[in-house]
């Protein structure tokens, strides 16, 4: 069994019965008995459950049964999304530890296309930080480097699947959470459009979007596939790709204009090693065909800030079964503002992130087919220092927080697609990430140049301690 397996692979050994699903499950929860006590990546799992899931699809699979395309195959999910029999504590002190009692759709999507949900992963606490540290369940640390983050807020699954528990980490993003924590720990992250997968009430007012950690690209897009099969009774919907995304791994994307950026509107320095990562990248996709530029200022309207602000704040809302009397400052902080915005100003702030990104979005197909950036501005910082800055000044702006997410929130307020792919590394071995940002609905383009990148400069045999 591969050290470090790809979910298609861990699916093809088990539909070719090299494999059971119960043998790749009991050799997952191994690894995490191995591997946890360092990283704490995993907070909850109930083998029982999961081997009980497991063995049902062995004996389906055994009478002939099609049990969809990952039947088998284990995976984790992240702690602020609710999975049927299992607690979404939201990585708080103040949550209910009660199970629930139906699944969000995206894993129910990933249950009906076979994957078996055997454990869940750590979140900063309600999800609003790039790391993963909380009071509740302490800090998850980098398999690369455990002195640092794995990223957040979905550090807990990219750590899990960087350090070979699982072969897949469910995630979401509302201001970079697959991106910041893929680049941190040397997976791929795919953010999809705003809608691509079905959400009866999506975060952050449609900022957030589901998605998945892994190590290849054609995992992200088979996973894209299964996830964002149209659902007719929530309200918005994408429109449907033109073909399936796993089509599009390895076909030609013809020849792009592709801008790079490493420059960010908000005036943050960025790490050398992160604009390195942007200007090799440029180098590979010209030689790859592609006609390249740099941009000289960033895409993205300082102006719609604050408006996005407004609606992080009173997304705090959502979150209506937490005991706001035991949730960490800055999070405490973080809801008083919410509460402070009225409804006629989270309209206004609404209308204004729509009105104030059609120019933003327009550059893609006038100016350029593709943009290219560091996926963060900074390497990833020590494990435990973003979650005490923040809560030594809960009202404050985080410098850190800042430096983490400039270069990927304003595709969660676009609602673009976008991935970070792990295309460089540090002299001493640390990740660095690189950002791809498509154009409205253009996760097609984007799985086309992602594979184009991951043949030209592979990363498959990098992992930790290697």
């Amino acid at each position: 069994m591969d050290a470090f397996p790809t979910a298609l692979d861990v699916a093809a050994q088990i539909r070719s019965g090299d494999a059971s699903p119960v043998e790749w499950l009991d050799e997952c929860l191994s690894r995490i008995d191995r591997t946890n006590p360092e990283i704490n990546a995993v907070i909850w799992r109930d083998d029982r459950a999961a081997r009980a899931e497991a063995e049902s699809i062995g004996r389906r699979l055994a009478a002939g049964e099609d049990c969809g395309p990952f039947a088998g195959v284990p995976f984790a999910v992240k702690d602020l999304t609710k999975a049927a029999g299992q607690p979404a504590t939201y990585g708080s002190n103040g949550a209910s530890p009660a199970a629930a009692t139906e699944d969000e759709l995206v894993i129910a999507a990933l249950r009906r296309a076979g994957f078996v949900a055997c454990c869940r992963t750590n979140t900063p606490e309600l999800g609003p930080l790039p790391v993963t540290e909380n009071a509740r369940y302490g800090i998850t640390r980098n398999p690369w480097d455990p002195a640092r983050t794995p990223g957040g807020s979905s550090g807990g699954s990219a750590a899990a699947v960087a350090a070979g528990m699982l072969p897949l980490g469910h995630a979401n993003d509302g201001g970079g959470s697959i991106r910041i924590p893929a680049s941190c720990c040397g997976l791929v992250g795919f953010k999809p459009s705003r809608w691509r997968v079905p959400s009866v009430t999506p975060g952050w007012l449609g900022m957030s979007v589901e998605g998945a950690v892994c190590h290849t690209v054609a995992d992200a897009a088979a996973v894209l596939d299964c996830i964002s099969q149209p659902d007719p009774l929530v309200w918005e919907q994408a429109p449907a790709p033109a073909r399936p995304f796993a089509r599009e791994v390895g076909a030609d994307p013809g020849r792009l204009r592709v801008a790079l950026l490493s420059t960010s509107a908000l005036g943050l320095p960025v790490d050398p090693a992160c604009a390195e990562a942007v200007e090799r990248t440029g180098r590979l996709l010209e030689g790859l065909g592609h006609d390249v530029a740099t941009l000289g200022t960033d895409v993205l309207d300082p102006a719609i800030v604050v408006p996005f602000t407004n609606i992080v704040s009173t997304a705090y809302g959502a979150y209506d079964d937490v005991d706001w009397e035991k949730v960490e400052p800055h999070n405490a902080a973080g809801r008083a503002s919410g509460l402070a915005v009225d409804g006629l100003t989270m309209i206004s702030s609404l209308n204004e992130l729509r009105r104030g990104t059609r120019a933003m979005v327009a550059r893609w197909g006038n100016e350029f087919d593709l943009l290219v950036t560091p996926t963060m501005a900074v390497q990833p910082p020590a494990a435990g220092a973003v979650l005490a800055e923040a809560d030594a000044q809960p009202d404050g702006l985080s410098l850190t927080v800042l430096s983490m997410v400039a270069f990927t929130t304003p595709y969660n307020v676009s609602g673009q697609p976008a991935v970070s792919l792990p295309l460089h590394q540090t002299g001493d071995g640390i990740p660095i990430g690189v950002q791809l940002v498509g154009g409205p609905w253009g996760e097609s383009l984007l799985v086309q140049v992602a594979s184009q990148l991951e043949a030209e400069a592979p990363w498959r045999d990098r992992h930790p301690g290697r």
